[in-house]
């Protein structure tokens, strides 16, 4: 019943940002465009709207599930893609690329991809000790240095670059859905769907490492298999949502924790939850950023900092009375 008032709530969402944008549509409109695509109002619907809304759900409930799995990975209730330098090492890989005037369609695309795997890399040939054990707590400690130094080397590149350049990796950096496409929307599902049937269908294992080492390896979990291949799932979900989308902070840290006070920390029925309420957290983000100084368009990244940090604080507020 929760489930699927949480799939009311974002179906109610997609029509709302169906609705609003440069040219309003009526609700009447709407439905029309949806069931009449070649009509006036099914051109805006189908070839403006609904791939940029498409993309902002599957990205953002490719950024919850990514947090929650982290979470139950390193047992701490704050982990997210960004806390582990994974976002940090994509958005340096956007900024290097832009700095240095790579042109074409995916040269940035490429670059951010590349940039989150080569930090995830990094944190996890940093992490691992004794030649074979991933230990959680220097993931952490290695993910946040990671992180600081992919924001030094992006700093002193963003200090070396021309404003036009200057201005475009900022808006990378920020976040946004401005060139959704329906080719991004699918070249992002061709990236991010094997992950995310991993880590749905590892629910259990995500279970038991939430319990921690020992016990999940007395309950028979091949625990040090299993956080090498969440974290590499993690690594290509982020870096494949920074490569279509840019760096949007929140999104994996506060629906995982916002669902599992809801639905309970079982992951079998957390991960669709946060993958749905993620996914229409963004979309209605998103509507915001682009209709709030209309024609103007805020990064999306901003509105959900403003929307995170409040009821982020609200929950953990909540969590300590």
């Amino acid at each position: 019943m929760k489930f699927l008032l949480l799939c009311l709530a974002t179906v109610a969402a997609v029509l709302v940002a169906l609705a609003i944008g440069a040219v309003p549509l009526p609700l009447s409109q709407v439905v029309d465009g949806v069931f009449n695509p070649d009509g006036p109002a099914g051109t805006i619907v189908w070839q403006l709207r609904m791939p940029r809304i498409l993309l902002a759900f599957a990205v953002g409930g490719a950024l919850g599930v990514s947090g929650a799995a982290l979470q139950a990975l390193v047992r701490n209730p704050l982990a997210e893609p960004y806390l582990l330098g994974i976002s940090g090492g994509a958005g340096l890989g956007a900024v290097a690329a832009i700095a240095l005037g790579f042109a074409g369609l995916f040269a940035v695309p490429t670059a951010v991809f590349r940039g989150g795997l080569a930090a995830s890399a990094a944190v996890y040939g940093v992490a691992v000790v004794q030649g074979t054990r991933l230990e959680p707590r220097v993931l952490v400690l290695v993910g946040v240095v990671i992180a600081a130094l992919c924001g030094a080397l992006t700093s002193a590149l963003l200090a070396l670059s021309e404003a036009a350049q200057l201005r475009n990796a900022f808006l990378w950096l920020l976040g946004g859905f401005a060139a959704a496409s329906w080719p991004a929307v699918g070249a992002f599902t061709v990236y991010a769907l094997l992950p995310l049937v991993y880590l749905f269908g590892a629910s259990r294992s995500l279970d038991l490492l939430s319990l921690g080492d020992e016990p999940a390896h007395a309950l028979g979990l091949r625990t040090e298999l299993t956080k090498r291949t969440v974290f590499l799932a993690t690594a290509l979900l982020t870096a494949a949502s920074v490569a279509v989308s840019g760096m949007i902070g929140f999104v994996g840290l506060l629906a995982p924790h916002a669902m599992r006070g809801w639905v309970g920390p079982r992951h079998g029925a957390l991960l669709p939850a946060v993958f749905v309420a993620s996914g229409g957290l963004l979309i209605l983000a998103d509507a915001v950023a682009r209709t709030v100084l209309r024609p103007a368009e805020l990064p999306i990244g901003a509105i959900t900092a403003l929307i995170g940090v409040p009821l982020f604080a609200a929950l953990v507020r909540r969590s300590l009375t």
